[in-house]
Parts: structure tokens; sequence; C-alpha cells
């Protein structure tokens, strides 16, 4: 209320909402993306130019909830359309054109040319390096022919040593039996004998860590002195090659090529865990077996005891481009080396080995059932929130816990290229100057991560046969046919979240496009190009309600038709 003067006071005014917020608002309510990345498109034929906006494609729901929300839809698209397939999803190539041949051709003449001149050594160096120019340039063309993968992938990968460990399992992990692999994804197929139904059944699994010790039912330890943030730390930091070590284990018990739709999420105790739906079936006591027998080693020098604390940390050498100890005057061992001395010594344990807990979940599923529409909502559930935004943190013994393993995750190497890896006496890979323990830039050591680093979302390649590109433009294509709008004929009608290139300067067709800053002159604000987003959006509904409306009136109309 106003006062008596008729002025309102400064309470009152900001007790009012703010315009610029409202508007962000009303673009997340309208699917519109309200951190839009301006692009300029220059027509390279006339010099005319524009700036066309396009989604920012966040996945968190924090930085923009549309996107992140039309992100999570086309994943449960995906999962949805790839889980319970009665056909193999192949994918035929197309056969190749005359210039890719021909491209072809003319790098294995090049390539026999150099190694001819090189087994009879009368090439000078200059010569071969001028053929290996040549090669490196039809390798290019031959990429940008639109052709996959390397013609000489073998001849590039023999140029670099890869380290080779033993492949003896553990003695204290259970031996795993192998079948014969089929080559199929499909499960299998069962029949009712009462009904004579047949049905094929999938899989919904969630797997666990391991404790670290006893915890209360909001997730926190009921006691923190014992309770294993390191081991927590580490599991976390790993977490990615135990679930892709249990994809190995999992195809080699099963028989055949096993498809999974997987999703990574914490437990209220801030663990990650893995929920997965796998396509076909296997029994129970086999998936406790493969949970069980699976590990990953963690083959990297020891951290366990800190060399270098506080003030006395190494120092960058310019002179030897190396981290020097500042007492003695050593050189700090290279990440090689460590390797090195780590392969050197038979009695060397690795650094961490990261388990499943005993907890293993699964149950059968049935396509068309609602408990499999349930089942998808429950794998993207938590798509578009951070790692440590899945749960609420309420009370004052849930922040300290994870304050706890924020701090156990803060000085424990997360790669080979860590800084922290100088806490411990060892250059990390390809070290540089002004690395700083403690201080490592990796997102898995960011609060918002809580160590898991890796994907949310693990598909597999023989999934829905698609990948999430191909899943929008399903999805584009829908629109378009719905509006009568053919997109081969009207470019700008076809544009859909990537249709414009995002980085830098591109030149695409006609048109060259680069990355507009939000001071340059021709960029309108935010807040205009917000509005002007949500025109567009209430415009293009509209279209798609008459749409829809006038194809049901041409169905009414044509009873013949509808039916």
């Amino acid at each position: 209320m106003p006062t008596p003067t008729g002025k309102s006071t400064r309470a009152e005014r900001q007790a009012q909402p703010l315009a610029r917020e409202v508007a962000e608002q009303i673009a997340a309510d309208k699917g519109v993306c309200i951190r839009p990345v301006s692009l300029r498109r220059t027509n390279i034929a006339t010099g005319r130019t524009e700036i066309v906006d396009v989604p920012c494609n966040s996945t968190s729901e924090s930085r923009c909830p549309s996107c992140a929300r039309r992100k999570r839809s086309i994943r449960r698209s995906q999962c949805e359309e790839g889980w319970h397939l009665t056909e193999e999803p192949t994918v035929v190539p197309d056969d190749p054109s005359e210039v890719q041949r021909a491209w072809v051709e003319r790098r294995a003449m090049v390539t026999a040319e150099r190694d001819r001149l090189v087994e009879s050594g009368e090439a000078s160096s200059d010569e071969v390096a001028a053929l290996d120019q040549a090669i490196a340039d039809l390798d290019a063309e031959i990429a940008d022919s639109g052709m996959r993968g390397s013609v000489s992938r073998g001849a590039s990968s023999s140029a670099t040593s890869r380290r080779v460990r033993s492949t003896k399992r553990r003695q204290d992990a259970p031996d795993l039996p192998k079948r014969q692999m089929a080559k199929t994804t499909v499960g299998r197929t069962y029949e009712d004998p009462a009904t004579g139904r047949s049905f094929r059944p999938s899989l919904f699994l969630t797997l666990t860590c391991d404790t670290y010790g006893r915890v209360r039912s909001d997730g926190t330890p009921v006691d923190p002195s014992t309770y294993a943030y390191r081991r927590a730390a580490r599991d976390a930091l790993h977490f990615s090659k135990l679930v892709d070590r249990f994809v190995q284990n999992l195809r080699r018990v099963a028989g055949f090529d096993v498809q999974y739709f997987a999703t990574v999420e914490p437990q209220r105790r801030l663990a990650p865990h893995l929920h997965m739906a796998t396509r076909g079936t296997i029994p129970r006591a086999e998936l406790r077996q493969i949970a069980a027998a699976t590990y990953h080693q963690v083959w990297w020098p020891a951290a366990d005891e800190a060399v270098y604390a506080g003030e006395n940390l190494p120092a960058w050498d310019e002179s030897i481009g190396g981290y020097v100890d500042m007492a003695t005057g050593e050189v700090l061992p290279t990440w090689e080396q460590a390797l090195d001395d780590l392969d050197a010594d038979p009695s060397a344990e690795p650094m961490h080995v990261v388990r499943f807990g005993p907890q293993v979940d699964a149950k059968g599923v049935v396509a068309g059932t609602d408990d499999a529409d349930r089942c998808v909502r429950y794998l993207a559930k938590y798509l578009t929130k951070d790692i440590a935004e899945c749960h609420a943190v309420e009370t004052d013994a849930q922040q300290r816990h994870v304050d706890r393993l924020v701090e156990a995750l803060r000085f424990e190497p997360c790669s080979p290229r860590c800084a922290n890896w100088l806490r411990y006496g060892v250059q990390p890979d390809g070290a540089k100057a002004g690395l700083t323990p403690g201080f490592c830039r990796s997102k898995a050591h960011r609060r918002e991560h809580l160590g898991y680093a890796g994907r949310r979302v693990l598909v597999s390649r023989k999934w829905s046969g698609k990948t999430v590109a191909d899943h929008k433009a399903d999805r584009l294509r829908w629109v378009l046919d719905a509006l009568g709008v053919d997109p081969d004929t009207d470019p700008d009608e076809g544009q859909g979240d990537n249709a414009a290139p995002a980085l830098a300067s591109v030149s695409s067709g006609d048109h060259a496009w680069e990355l507009a800053r939000p001071t340059d002159p021709d960029v309108p604000p935010r807040e205009h190009r917000l509005l002007r987003a949500v025109g567009e959006a209430l415009k293009r509904r509209a279209q798609l309600d008459a749409a829809r409306q006038q194809r049901s009136d041409d169905l009414a109309a044509t009873p013949e038709r509808a039916a």
C-alpha cells in the first residue's frame, strides 16, 4: 500500500516483482532458452549481417530450465525407443561416392611412394616430411568428404606405446562364467503356458557403492570420525571406470551384446549409484555374482601420505621445465618415471580398488506397462540437476557431511594431469607452470559434482540405432510435417537447436557464422531478445495448434478416412 503522501516506500518497491525476472519466468514457462547464445550470420555474397539466437543447450535446470527439460525429454524418448526392441537396430552404411573413392586411391598412392622411399633409403628428410604433410592433407580431405574413421588407424596408434598390465583376476574376487557370444542385442522371448501369450521382458537394475560407515536416514554418518571419507572420494572419482568393467562382465556372462541405458545419480549419503535399463533378461543370481566380481584397480603412484604441504611446495623451474624441491633442489620424478617405478616393483599394489556394494536390485519390466513408464521417468528424474542438487541439504548435519566430502576431494588426485600430484612428490602428466595442490580446475573437485566427473547418461551404441541428434531431427520433422513445411525448400523453418554453428568463426554454405559478444552494438539486450523469442514461440505454438485442429476437422469430416 502506498503512503498517505502517495509515494511508495523503499520496502514496498523492493517487494514488487522485477520485470526482468518475470520475463525470464515467462520464457521458461513457454520453453524458451533464458540464456541464448548470439551468433552473427553474414551473407558471403551480399555482406548483410543479422543476429541469430541459438539455445545454450545446458543440461542443468539451475542454469536454463527450458534447455534442461528439452534435453531430459529427448533422453526419455531415447530410452523408451530402445528398451524393448524386438528387432536388431541395424544401420547400413551408404556406398562410397566417386569422390570419396578418388581421395582414398590418391592416399594409397602417396602412402606407397613414401614407404618405398623410406625403405630404399633414397629419400631425404625434407622429402619424407613433404610426403607426410601430403598424407595429412589427404586425411583431412577424406574426413571432409563424409567418411568415418581413419584409413591409417593402425599406423597412427603404433607410434604411441601403451602400458600393459596383467589381466589376471584378483584372488579376492570370484571367477565369472563365460558363454559363447551370440551376435544379437535382443533378449529372449518367453511364453506363458497358461495363456500362450509370448512376451519379451527387460531389466531395470540398480547398483550402489560399498558402505563407508553407518548412516542415518538423512544420509549423514552416525560417527563422522570413523566414516571413510577418503575411500568415498576415491570411489566417486573412479566410479565411471567401475561401470565400464561391469558392462564388460555383464556381456561376457550373458552371452550376447547386452545394450543398456544408464544414469548416474547420488544416494542420500552422497555416494554415486547406477540405474540401468538393459534389453533382455539375466538371472538375478548371476547379476549378484557379476556385481560381486566386478572391480577396477587404479594403478597410480601412492597418494596416502603428503610429501609436501603448507608453504613447503615444489616450485616450477623454467630452465629445466619441471618442478623441483625447494629445500634440496632435486627434480621431482615425472609421471612416466613414477609409473616406470611402479611397474618395476614386483610387490606393488594398486593405489585404490573400486567395488560395488552388496546391494543389487533388479526387476523384470515388460513393454507397454505402467511399470515401464515409471522406470523411464525414474531414469530421467535427476538428469537436469547437478550431483549436489539431487538431494536437498536441509540440516546442519547434512551441510557438514557435504563439507567433509568436499574437503576429502580437495587434495585427492582426480587424473594423471591433476595438480594434486605435486603434494605427493610426483609431477603431473604434462606439467606446466602455475599448478598448485588443492586448486585443480577439474570439475571432479567442484562442489556441485562431488567427485563424479563422468557422463550422467550412459547409452550403448546399439541401443536404439539413433544418436541424440537423430532424435532431435525426428522431433523437428514431426513438427514440420504437422505445419506442412518442407525443410528442403524453406531452410529457415528447418533450424533446430544446433542448426547454426556455435563456435568462433565458421563458414557454412552461403553464410559465415561468428560468435557475437553481448556488448556489440548490433546485439540487442538479453531482455529484448527473450521477449522476441517468447513471441516467436507463442506464434509457432498457435500455428501448431491450428494445424492440429485442421487435421482433426478433416478427419471428422471424412469418417471413412478416420476409420
